[in-house]
């Protein structure tokens, strides 16, 4: 209040004395043990409010304000200060910090690189893209913006507490090992089945609520049907990647990690899969991945064709060192764990899940989908970025977005 004596730390001191009257401050603004202070709180905004995401935001707990919310299945009742349809409205209000997003995939990049260039920082849900450009320039722009980004998802975290996880890390991390053989295979649990998509789906009315066009964003602009939002979405190329996608950044955050792979892709990937459909995502068997240095992925489905039996699976050893290097693998350090988001939000340090490490793993579902999709082994240059050899393959690493949306 203008004139008045009473300062911030006055007031936080619990009693604020004024004329002989005294003001008793609640806990919730003192802290304390159950309480957050409004100074240790963060305001934030959730864009994209279907079924996961009032989990996304919510996992943050206390320490984040709900103060906006967007959907584009908002036109009805937006703008209002509280309720949005346009996520760019949300970006221009000073009092939110931190965005969380839950939209389909392919309007997680965009946001992401938006909300950061406003100076927010961001917790996306998975997969961090949709296609493997724009994982390059997330990862970029958190590091020109010096912003937090975290995909939400969370097995690295269990990785780096695993005593199996953490040796098989440092014999990977050490370069000590002359040639890798070991294979890691996830067998089932891809939803293969589950998100495919319809071919003949017929066009239906876009319900009154609902800016369909700016729920396609930079993906074209097809006739609206219903199974193409909500969690079905997953089941057409223009927004996710089918249960590869959904699925893989949670099972192979976590390897990436132990098997060090943070900063590299395989170079050679190869499906098993029947013809694919240029729009709608179908069925496949198995994907094989290679690295240079002999590490191989297995994903195998048991949803279509038979099973993978090429490779046995088997781990990394300290017995596959020589003597004098089980040694030196042995005396390094335990890895520093990271900060999770809310920590890394207070002190300005990368999280596990940061966007150069959510990129590579996103990378592995990308290149598994361009090989089911052009129904062909790929070679992949994992420092350029590019499949190699291979046109009709490569168009699929950096896909074009509809105008005005570009990266």
């Amino acid at each position: 209040m203008p004139g008045s004596a009473v300062t911030r730390r006055k007031f936080l001191s619990g009693v604020v004395a004024t004329a002989a009257t005294f003001m008793i401050v609640p806990r919730s603004v003192l802290g304390g043990q159950g309480n957050i202070p409004p100074s240790e709180t963060f305001g934030g905004a959730l864009v994209g409010c279907g079924g996961r995401g009032g989990g996304t935001i919510g996992q943050l707990g206390e320490a984040v304000r709900r103060l906006a919310s967007c959907d584009v299945r908002f036109l009805d009742k937006a703008d209002n200060k509280e309720t949005y349809a346009d996520f760019r409205r949300v970006l221009e209000r000073k009092d939110i910090d931190i965005i969380c997003i839950a939209t389909p995939p392919h309007w997680h990049a965009l946001i992401s690189i938006a909300a950061m260039q406003a100076g927010k920082d961001v917790l996306s849900e998975k997969p961090a893209t949709r296609f493997i450009a724009e994982g390059r320039a997330l990862a970029e722009a958190e590091k020109r913006y010096g912003r937090i980004w975290q995909v939400g998802t969370f097995g690295r975290y269990g990785a780096v507490r695993d005593r199996g996880s953490i040796l098989t890390h440092k014999i990977m991390a050490s370069g000590l090992l002359k040639k890798c053989e070991a294979v890691h295979i996830h067998a089932g649990g891809w939803k293969v089945k589950e998100w495919s998509g319809l071919i003949n789906a017929q066009p239906q009315p876009v319900p009154k609520n609902l800016d369909w066009d700016m729920y396609c964003g930079p993906s074209p602009l097809r006739p609206y049907h219903p199974h193409r939002i909500g969690g079905t979405h997953r089941g057409y190329w223009d927004y996710e990647g089918g249960g590869l996608a959904d699925m893989g950044q949670h099972y192979l955050d976590g390897v990436q990690w132990t098997y060090a792979k943070d900063e590299t892709s395989p170079v050679e990937i190869e499906a098993h899969a029947p013809p694919a459909h240029a729009e709608v995502i179908g069925m496949w068997g198995w994907v094989e991945m290679k690295f240079a240095d002999g590490l191989t992925y297995v994903f195998d489905t048991g949803e279509w064709g038979p099973r993978y039996d090429r490779l046995k699976g088997r781990g990394v050893g300290i017995n596959d060192l020589a003597e004098e290097d089980r040694k030196k693998v042995l005396a390094m350090p335990d890895p520093e764990p990271w900060p999770q988001f809310l920590d890394a939000v207070r002190t300005r340090k990368k999280t596990g899940g940061c966007a150069e490490a959510a990129h590579r793993t996103a990378t592995l579902m990308h290149l598994a989908n361009i090989a089911i999709r052009v129904g062909r082994k790929i070679q992949y240059d994992p420092v350029k970025e590019q499949i190699v050899g291979d046109d009709e393959a490569n168009r699929l690493v950096y896909q074009p977005m509809r105008a005005p949306w570009h990266l």
